[in-house]
């Protein structure tokens, strides 16, 4: 992990971050708090939620923890009433996603398929959806999507799960025109190979690693800093001008895979 950050762009901020008791979403969770904001961290399991709550608690930071399974309406409904009691919502960064299968598109499963887009894709729109009656309510509406970089690449064993973060690409442009004019932005982030237990596959053996680094212009995996970092951007006042758009932070690997 990153050195504490001296940044204090979101004090007085409430954000809610999904998939946030490990990898990415923790990371976000723990950058958007050490700039400031109370974040409500959120995952299916409770041990994972108290264990990230108390880890950050430790750090001092201001976190409050839902058992959110976000395919769930009650549980995404539980997300918003926390938030409502932290004084409203001004950031909201949809991270959960799922993918049961690995293989080719054509060859996934009916069951897998319905999976892979209810919580990538239209648990993402409903949260967003859901958002609204608090967000609208703020100076500083904020909405991030995570997306992946084979969102614009798909993988061959990431078949279906590449099609769902495609799909954001989309939700993400159609959102954002439509609440531009109410001073609300929506952005999305597409990592590349993060060093987390979802790439374990492409990094796990010595010769998956190397394959995975030779399409790495900047010549090294990414961490999970690399992209809270973005996001902490996006949701701040430095990033208030920016709307509709995808970052790639994948060193470089978008134009050569």
């Amino acid at each position: 992990m990153s050195s504490l950050v001296s940044a204090s762009r979101l004090v007085g901020r409430v954000a809610i971050v999904t998939a946030s008791t490990d990898g990415i979403g923790f990371a976000i969770a723990r950058r958007l708090a050490r700039e400031g904001a109370k974040v409500v961290v959120s995952s299916r399991k409770e041990n994972n939620v108290l264990n990230a709550v108390n880890t950050l608690k430790k750090e001092g930071l201001d976190v409050t923890g839902v058992i959110c399974h976000v395919g769930k309406a009650d549980d995404r409904k539980k997300l918003f009433e926390v938030s409502e009691k932290l004084g409203g919502l001004d950031i909201l960064v949809s991270n959960a996603a799922a993918n049961p299968e690995v293989g080719s598109v054509l060859d996934a499963s009916e069951s897998s398929w319905d999976k892979i887009m209810d919580i990538n894709v239209k648990a993402a729109f409903l949260l967003a959806k859901d958002s609204l009656p608090q967000i609208r309510k703020s100076k500083y509406g904020r909405i991030v999507f995570i997306s992946s970089i084979v969102g614009y690449e798909p993988s061959d064993i990431l078949g279906a799960y590449s099609v769902s973060k495609t799909a954001l690409l989309g939700l993400t442009k159609a959102a954002s025109s439509q609440l531009a004019r109410e001073n609300i932005t929506v952005n999305c982030v597409a990592p590349g190979i993060i060093k987390t237990k979802f790439s374990q596959p492409l990094i796990e053996s010595e010769s998956a690693r190397e394959e995975s680094l030779s399409r790495i212009p900047l010549g090294r995996l990414g961490n999970v800093d690399d992209i809270s970092g973005v996001v902490a951007f996006l949701v701040s006042d430095d990033g208030a001008y920016i709307t509709g758009e995808t970052v790639v932070a994948a060193g470089g690997m978008s134009s050569h895979l």
